[in-house]
């Protein structure tokens, strides 16, 4: 390496020594590479090392069922969630193996739920009535019913309580359109049925609860 620039030399140096670090290392293609170390150094950039992102264009992930999680991981490996913020940053990870799916759930499932975030007292309101009874008039069950009195998530029904007002109404609206999420048929029927100021209230009492852990 005579000649070589030391900046280069350095950096190749440290680059060398990242591949071989697998507890530091991005390469998500690398089986070896676990789903804690993906989750720290790769997820975090957009959900927040604890699962806490600071964005409702993502999710929060901590403490969400370890259930949904693989479900949706594997439906974004499989390029089988086709909705435009899926296909923009989760279509990329076509590389994890069923053991890094199964490590990333278990993570960010093992971390604490994200506490309640207070909104809009009316919509708040609103949204309590129908998390909890749903729309009789219009055939909405409660939410509840799936997701857990205290909007804990259960199994595959993820977990709602103080995830971001915004991120649900987005997600509410893309289950209107049952093919962009291949396991939403169930949230379909009831979505096509709410108008957008429902699922604002809705969303606004989920984000100001916080979930029983």
């Amino acid at each position: 390496m005579k000649g070589m620039p030391r900046w280069i030399l350095l950096a190749t140096l440290l680059g060398d020594a990242s591949c071989h670090d697998l507890e530091h290392s991005r390469r998500i293609d690398d089986p070896a590479v676990t789903g804690r170390t993906i989750a720290l150094q790769v997820c975090s950039n957009c959900h927040g090392v604890g699962g806490v992102s600071v964005s409702p264009i993502f999710p929060k992930l901590a403490g969400q069922q370890k259930e949904y999680l693989v479900n949706q991981l594997m439906d974004f490996r499989a390029h089988r969630r086709s909705d435009p913020n899926a296909k923009r940053y989760m279509w990329g990870f076509t590389h994890l193996s069923d053991a890094q799916i199964e490590q990333l759930a278990t993570y960010f499932s093992s971390r604490p739920p994200p506490e309640g975030d207070a909104g809009d007292p009316l919509l708040v309101a609103n949204g309590k009535v129908i998390f909890m009874s749903g729309l009789p008039d219009k055939g909405v069950p409660a939410c509840s019913a799936c997701h857990g009195a205290h909007g804990e998530g259960v199994g595959e029904f993820p977990r709602l309580a103080g995830q971001y007002a915004d991120y649900l109404v987005k997600q509410l609206v893309v289950f209107q359109h049952a093919e962009q999420r291949p396991r939403g048929d169930v949230m379909n029927v009831i979505c096509v049925k709410l108008t957008e100021q429902e699922m604002h209230s809705v969303a606004a009492f989920l984000e100001a609860s916080a979930a029983a852990q």
